[in-house]
């Protein structure tokens, strides 16, 4: 902050100095802001010139995601399902719901997971996206769900948790702290899945986040007898034909393993299953397992989007952390404006 403060006062200084020459008689406008579509922090849309090249980007995005519909999945010359890159292809991958139903008793910001949607439970009396939703378990599929939600079998505490996280977004990944489980793949700008085949190992490096990724052993190991809690677990996974499957445990609390929905212990055990069905869909089935959380393990289906031609860019999360007024109350923007200040 210091050094920002500093850097701010020499640059007003400056432009205080020339600012007839460089300025005109203008004045500093702040950029406009844009609607916060379900991310955290509300990105500023720039000028017009850059709106429209946005939106011709989005438009060759669409076309390219149309070109790979129905494509099957890549496989090597053996055979072997790619779920990452491919020598033809690049991309992401990017998520959004798991398939849970939103059994809480508070509504949801949108930039929270919400899990299914709402409106298809309105007439059963349930109570702002509930009870009723809760009971009904099915009827209601949400963005990128793979079929009918899956009710939360909350205790009381995580219940209660979990509707404080709707009201009150102190994520720790807003505060650039590595978030595991399925947290990975519903960050701004996805993430990307890495086999070494020979070095029987995986990796999911995320972008939107700290310089940080996530280890799959895939050796045949065990999980350790001691594990020393982390922010990732320990992950083992193996092939079940063309599905991995990856199991993992050792995490610690100081993390969301989703945007709100899904409180945790140590105690945390999770079951992973990534089916790529299609160049362009990975079928995501996530078990929970946490006796200290909940009543009964449950499993969410859901798909995972894969964004074409996208590769991984620096992300520098510890020092361009713009989140800060939105980890308290219900704030759902941000300004980014840097107004020049004598």
């Amino acid at each position: 902050m210091k050094y920002g403060f500093i850097r701010c006062v020499v640059t007003g200084a400056f432009f205080a100095a020339v600012g007839t020459v460089a300025l005109g008689a203008q004045q500093a406008q702040p950029a406009p802001q844009g609607p916060n579509n379900g991310v955290q922090v509300a990105v500023p849309q720039g000028s017009a010139a850059q709106q429209a090249q946005d939106a011709e980007r989005q438009r060759q995005q669409q076309n390219a995601r149309n070109r790979l519909a129905n494509q099957p999945a890549p496989r090597t010359a053996a055979g072997h399902i790619i779920l990452g890159n491919s020598p033809e292809q690049k991309g992401v991958w990017i998520g959004s719901t798991l398939g849970f139903c939103n059994s809480n008793t508070v509504a949801a910001p949108p930039s929270l997971n919400p899990g299914a949607t709402q409106q298809a439970q309105q007439g059963q009396g349930g109570r702002a996206g509930g009870a009723g939703q809760a009971a009904g378990g099915g009827g209601a599929f949400g963005r990128g769900a793979a079929g009918p939600c899956t009710p939360v079998p909350y205790m009381a505490w995580t219940r209660g948790v979990s509707d404080d996280r709707r009201r009150m977004q102190l994520e720790p990944h807003t505060r650039c702290k590595p978030s595991g489980g399925p947290r990975q793949w519903l960050t701004p700008y996805g993430a990307e899945f890495v086999e070494l085949q020979d070095a029987k190992v995986a990796y999911i490096f995320d972008i939107g986040g700290p310089h940080t990724f996530r280890t799959i052993y895939m050796d045949g190991r065990k999980h350790p007898a001691k594990i020393t809690p982390s922010f990732y677990g320990h992950s083992i996974g193996w092939w079940e034909g063309d599905t991995l499957v990856v199991d993992t445990v050792g995490f610690n609390e100081d993390f969301w393993i989703d945007r709100g929905q899904i409180p945790h212990t140590t105690q945390l055990h999770l079951i992973e299953k990534y089916t790529r069905t299609a160049l362009d869909t990975m079928k995501y089935e996530l078990t929970v397992d946490d006796p200290g959380a909940y009543t009964a393990p449950f499993t969410g289906t859901s798909n995972l989007r894969w964004e074409s031609g996208t590769e991984l860019f620096e992300y520098i999360c510890q020092q361009e952390n713009y989140a800060s007024t939105l980890m308290v109350g219900e704030g759902t923007s941000v300004d980014r404006t840097s107004p020049i200040v004598p």
